[in-house]
């Protein structure tokens, strides 16, 4: 039993806050869609696919909303932000920027194409969200910005050049972004994961069988001990992350790494 412990004691109420997720029909974005909501905020998810969306918010214990968007339309951050706006009736509190992707090649090998794609989804989607978002924030004296980039941000591995300079460039824009709104109760992070358990891990599994003959069960143990802890991270390890950075109104321009060790900084 436990002891001098007040019966009556609740803890503090946790403001609702007014919640985006990008990239938000699987993986990481999907377990920090839940988490949030489960802390009782509204939580709007975006993605391609629409399926994949109503999938993720029919498991939500709050309100939520999905905005199905192609983010690398020029567009897009507008369009999806407006209709946050105007359903919840205030701006974006917090802003998850999650949507992402990889690609694998030598750097001489590496297309005009593959390139700007990396750039498109990885780097400038998640700025025209932030620069959509930010004013919102600025105005009422509070918001959260956190970006999954991926230890490719702070160390250069072979065969991603694409992918690496991407999200080198994410952590460039939250550094910068964080400078500039700290005096104004608007915070800007970035969480770092190393190979998450998720189906885009699964793509990179895929691709590694084929181009190595290796079996998948053998690639994904490659890329399992790349990791210190010997395995791959947790979806709902790198939301801890997350949900740090939304909890804390002082952490504010860091990257934190959610890799097992592998990288120490």
């Amino acid at each position: 039993m436990l002891t001098g412990v007040n019966s009556e004691w609740q803890a503090p109420a946790v403001p609702t806050r007014r919640c985006l997720v990008t990239g938000a029909g699987r993986g990481i974005g999907a377990a920090v869609a839940s988490r949030l909501s489960a802390e009782g905020h509204h939580v709007a998810l975006t993605a391609r696919s629409g399926d994949e969306l109503t999938a993720v918010a029919a498991r939500l214990p709050g309100p939520s909303l999905t905005v199905p968007a192609d983010l690398t339309d020029p567009g897009a951050a507008d369009t999806v932000i407006s209709r946050i706006e105007q359903e919840w009736g205030g701006p974006v509190d917090v802003l998850v920027l999650n949507a992402g992707a990889g690609t694998s090649a030598p750097v001489v090998r590496t297309t005009d194409e593959d390139w700007a794609r990396m750039l498109d989804l990885n780097l400038t989607a998640p700025f025209r969200l932030l620069r959509r978002a930010l004013p919102g924030m600025v105005d009422q004296g509070w918001g959260r910005v956190v970006a999954v980039a991926s230890i490719a941000a702070k160390r250069g591995d072979p065969y991603v050049s694409a992918y690496t300079a991407s999200k080198h460039g994410l952590l460039g824009l939250v550094r910068s972004a964080a400078a500039e709104v700290a005096p104004k109760g608007v915070t800007v992070n970035a969480v770092c994961p190393a190979y998450v358990d998720t189906p885009m891990t699964a793509e990179t599994v895929a691709s590694i069988s084929a181009t190595t003959g290796r079996s998948e069960e053998q690639a994904r143990e490659a890329l399992a001990r790349r990791q210190p802890i010997g395995r791959l991270i947790d979806p709902e390890e790198v939301a801890d992350a997350v949900l740090l950075c939304v909890h804390s109104a002082a952490i504010t321009g860091q990257a934190l790494n959610v890799d097992g060790g592998a990288v120490q900084s």
